[in-house]
């Protein structure tokens, strides 16, 4: 028999509007099959993490986690190269991931596709030895991640959004850096740069691909505050990839190096003070995550398996 256990964020908007035990019900409904055992335990904090943590010791081979990505984030580090299978619900703010493998928005539609997903082995990233499921960036990145969770009270998406990224314009700097890849080191004077578990190349903030074995960076060249404005605009609406003064790289290890001993990084929404140089790498198969039959990386996945 399977064990899963659900692990939802008791200060979520959702669970705050339908109330806990509503959520519990529905849920344990939505998910719980002939041969399932599902524990659904509704928390926040310290004993949310607990819950992850201790999930493989406490014997579930499945853990769901509504919460948001910085959550989930750390629930891949906790599951990568285990044999325990990842599931998100999106229940926080940005719900990154779920959004990249087309989970429906509202509770009923995810758990409605949750139930028809199934495990694909995909990719982690590592910064200085810790996984992270999607994106780091310095720089743009970090004000931006930073001036969100100070606006989160500030009411509209995409009003939030944009005042987030005037603050981000005015308060990101120009960085003196070296991007090594291979061993070969190219200095640029950037303000931002944003290292991705695979490439975000499908439209809307989607990857084409989990499993690519890559890592991409996206460097901007640091060409004066109107620039970063029109840069920062395109970044949201991912359409800069291409733009002048935007630089690519593609590799199974990228280490960044800053005139400085630490520097703040947006690693899936959590900011953090990190130890530099920035040493990045990929670990190729490491999670076992839920992804829904219509998801665009099934179709990538299994035409890599025909070949």
């Amino acid at each position: 028999m399977g064990r899963m256990r659900v692990v939802l964020n008791a200060k979520a908007g959702t669970i705050h509007d339908m109330g806990p035990e509503r959520v519990r019900t529905i849920v344990d409904e939505a998910l719980t099959r002939p041969g399932t055992n599902v524990d659904v335990v509704v928390a926040q904090g310290e004993a949310m993490a607990r819950a992850i943590s201790s999930a493989e010791r406490d014997g579930f081979d499945t853990v769901v986690v509504g919460a948001g990505d910085g959550t989930v984030s750390y629930a891949a580090s906790v599951f990568a190269n285990t044999e325990v299978t990842l599931g998100v619900l999106p229940l926080g703010t940005m719900n990154m991931l779920a959004y990249d493998i087309g989970l429906p928005r509202d509770l009923a539609g995810a758990l409605d596709a949750l139930q028809k997903a199934r495990p694909m082995q995909v990719d982690v990233g590592l910064l200085n030895g810790r996984a992270f499921h999607g994106v780091s960036g310095v720089g743009f990145f970090s004000q931006m991640a930073l001036a969100r969770e100070q606006l989160r009270a500030q009411r509209g998406r995409v009003l939030g959004w944009f005042m987030a990224l005037g603050k981000a314009v005015a308060r990101s700097g120009r960085m003196s850096i070296e991007v090594e890849v291979a061993g070969v080191r190219e200095p640029i004077e950037a303000y931002a740069a944003l290292v991705t578990v695979n490439a975000f190349d499908a439209p809307g903030w989607h990857r084409s691909r989990l499993d690519g074995g890559l890592l991409e960076v996206l460097v901007a060249e640091d060409r004066g505050t109107l620039a970063r404005l029109k840069t920062g605009a395109e970044v949201l609406v991912n359409a800069w990839r291409d733009k002048p003064g935007i630089h690519a790289f593609q590799a199974r290890r990228v280490t960044i190096h800053a005139r400085r001993e630490r520097a703040w990084v947006a690693t899936d929404g959590e900011v953090e003070r990190e130890r530099v140089p920035l040493r990045y790498a990929i670990a190729p198969g490491a999670l076992k995550l839920l992804v829904p039959p219509a998801a665009i990386q099934w179709r990538e996945h299994d035409a890599q398996a025909v070949t």
